[in-house]
């Protein structure tokens, strides 16, 4: 339940008097002493409500309102009046005041009208909530394709990290979509509008990867000329892609773990500390606890580093995805390139259902551009021997299934015409591929 009250009042005694109630009472008590404080130091998206009198000296009660209403028109005010007031207090009601009390008002008064707005406010705010994470769910939908369950947990697990101040290591095989999981964390949570800063580790020659992570002053080694800002610098305030972070040389792990404990670094050539705010989102493909206990990587980075793990399936392991995706692939290639997308045909679809993918996301994607350019894939052709016919067939159909349910949001009805299946025979098909309709009438 929200307790969070203030009270603007040019009275001393009035203030004292409101304050001593309430905190009694359990509630959190911000006091002003004029409208013009209040509005300076409200706090954003403020979940709670205000209390103020109505005629004060420069700015009042019903000024306070109108500037109330044009930062959040569902905040709740209660207006404090006196006697000669009332006709005017009935009249900003209209105007959307949440309640007013007439002079001198009861303890009691007071906190059955703050009870009632301060459950009115919980309601309102739930209710943006549940907007705001359906927007967010939209969102992310359009940015990590795919109906399969690792893909569903993989949405579900960026919604729940993207507002927490966490660093986030990423594990995947290579072309599997680590960076665009590091910039949804970043994009969807409250260092969107800071800078994303991208490092890979592995392209990075060892003898410039200090200066590339830290900047370096003019003169601070040969050729450095000027001052240069590092990429720990650069992301200040935002949020840190340390791609393959394997691939960072010892030493530099070292002087990067300093950096998280101390959120401070040093230029190279500049003993003048210089303090940084940021989210490291590292992304590897082996095990770093594994890589460390081999003296490959520092034990002590790497429980920095995983705060939280994600983990990205390779698309072998999530071929019902995969329809979906080259579509997407194939008709972003075809704008880009102004080209008609072509209908998928069945031999296509078997083609990429039995392929292994070893690229994964990336070579998918690589595959659609070259099919919209009507170019050959011959090395496409093989066949993967480790994957039975039953097998391809068991994951062509769960695709057909889990595509059908997801156009039609669920409607079992619509989904039988399509198929033209029998009613049970679709509900033993999607028992036997764990498909659930209600997964797919409700936002993932």
């Amino acid at each position: 339940m929200l307790n969070s009250v203030i009270v603007v009042d040019d009275e001393a005694s009035i203030r004292s008097a409101v304050e001593q109630w309430l905190s009694l009472s359990g509630f959190n008590v911000q006091l002003f002493s004029c409208a013009e404080d209040c509005l300076n130091q409200l706090p954003a998206h403020f979940a709670g409500v205000i209390v103020s009198d109505v005629r004060m000296p420069g700015m009042g009660g019903l000024a306070l309102l109108t500037r109330l209403q044009q930062l959040d028109p569902d905040l709740p005010v209660i207006l404090l009046t006196g006697h000669g007031d009332v006709p005017m207090a009935v009249e900003a009601m209209r105007d959307g005041a949440y309640d007013f009390l007439e002079k001198p008002f009861s303890p009691e008064a007071l906190l059955s009208s703050l009870g009632r707005a301060l459950e009115k406010r919980q309601l309102v705010l739930e209710n943006r909530l549940l907007h705001e994470q359906a927007d967010l769910r939209q969102q992310i939908d359009g940015r990590l394709l795919g109906v399969s369950r690792s893909l569903q947990t993989l949405r579900r697990q960026v919604i729940e990290l993207a507002p927490l101040p966490v660093n986030v290591l990423i594990r995947g095989e290579t072309g599997s979509g680590k960076e665009l999981v590091a910039r949804c964390l970043h994009d969807f949570g409250p260092r969107a509008d800071k800078p994303f800063v991208a490092l890979n580790c592995a392209a990075i020659p060892e003898q410039l990867f200090e200066a590339e992570l830290f900047g370096h002053e003019s003169g601070a080694f040969t050729g450095a000329q000027g001052k240069r800002i590092g990429k720990l610098e650069y992301a200040d305030g935002g949020t840190l892609f340390l791609d393959e972070i394997e691939s960072m040389p010892l030493p530099q792990q070292a002087k990067l773990l300093r950096v998280l404990q101390e959120q401070k670094l040093e230029r190279l050539g500049s003993n003048q500390s210089i303090k940084v705010d940021l989210r490291v989102i590292a992304a590897t493909k082996p095990d770093l606890l594994e890589e460390a206990r081999a003296g490959r990587f520092r034990e002590d980075l790497a429980y920095r580093l995983t705060v939280a793990e994600l983990r990205l399936a390779p698309l072998r392991e999530r071929r019902e995805d995969i329809a979906l995706l080259y579509q997407y692939f194939s008709h972003t290639a075809a704008e880009r390139l102004g080209r008609t997308p072509r209908p998928l045909s069945g031999p296509q679809l078997s083609r990429l259902f039995s392929h292994d993918w070893p690229g994964n996301v990336r070579e998918l994607a690589n595959v659609a551009e070259r099919d919209v350019l009507g170019l050959s894939e011959p090395q496409f052709e093989d066949i993967n021997a480790g994957q039975s016919l039953v097998a391809q067939q068991e994951a062509f159909e769960a695709q057909c299934l889990r595509a059908a349910l997801t156009r039609h949001k669920g409607d079992i009805k619509a989904v039988l015409n399509e198929l033209q299946l029998p009613r049970r025979t679709l509900n033993e098909k999607m028992q036997r591929h764990g498909l659930v309709r209600e997964a797919f009438t409700q936002p993932l």
